[in-house]
């Protein structure tokens, strides 16, 4: 009679381990089912950057307008054209029999000098080719060539934002810098000729 108790129990040991096997499984594997769940972020912040961000480019662009519109004031003898992209300029030779003007995709050669909004030289007599707005050349620049006429020479005052900006060019030209660039257009070539 012992030999069948201790067969009994015997397989209810086996039995026990193998369901306790099948339910450890189980519960592995409706665990590893389970989605990911997002994570709280540790800091809130309440958008004080971009309003701070903000008040600073404000300014900065108050600063520069205050500084252009002093040349301009000094220089009253120009006749100083304010754009509607944000920067000025005057005509240092006007070309008024001729109507073409650069558009998308036109191949333009132009030559300029840029000076600080002091009027210290950064580069002189410099020469160019850009094909208008399918290449990369600063925002007021790239706008600037648009309203211009060959054999035009136009004075452009470009504030920071118009100019390099933040970024500067990497040489010469800092960080938010506003540009006088005195400009020739030299040629048009034309997309369809």
């Amino acid at each position: 009679m012992k030999s069948n108790i201790h067969i009994n129990s015997k397989k209810i040991r086996n039995l026990v381990r193998t369901n306790l096997y099948y339910v450890v499984i189980a519960l592995l594997g409706f665990s590893s089912c389970k989605s990911p769940e997002a994570r709280m972020p540790e800091t809130v912040q309440s958008g004080s950057f971009l309003k701070e961000s903000a008040e600073r480019n404000r300014k900065l662009n108050e600063t520069e307008r205050e500084l252009i519109q002093k040349i301009i004031d000094n220089n009253s003898d120009k006749n100083y054209i304010a754009s509607e992209s944000g920067f000025w300029y005057f005509y240092n030779d006007k070309i008024e029999n001729d109507t073409i003007q650069p558009a998308f995709g036109d191949l333009v050669d132009f030559s300029y000098n840029v000076s600080d909004i002091n009027g210290e030289e950064i580069y002189a007599n410099t020469s160019r080719t850009y094909i208008i707005d399918k290449q990369e050349l600063f925002t007021g620049l790239r706008e600037g060539l648009k309203l211009m006429k060959p054999e035009e020479r136009i004075t452009f005052i470009f504030p920071s934002q118009k100019a390099f900006g933040y970024y500067g060019d990497d040489n010469k030209i800092g960080t938010n810098v506003p540009l006088i660039c005195e400009v020739t257009l030299n040629t048009i070539t034309q997309e369809n000729d």
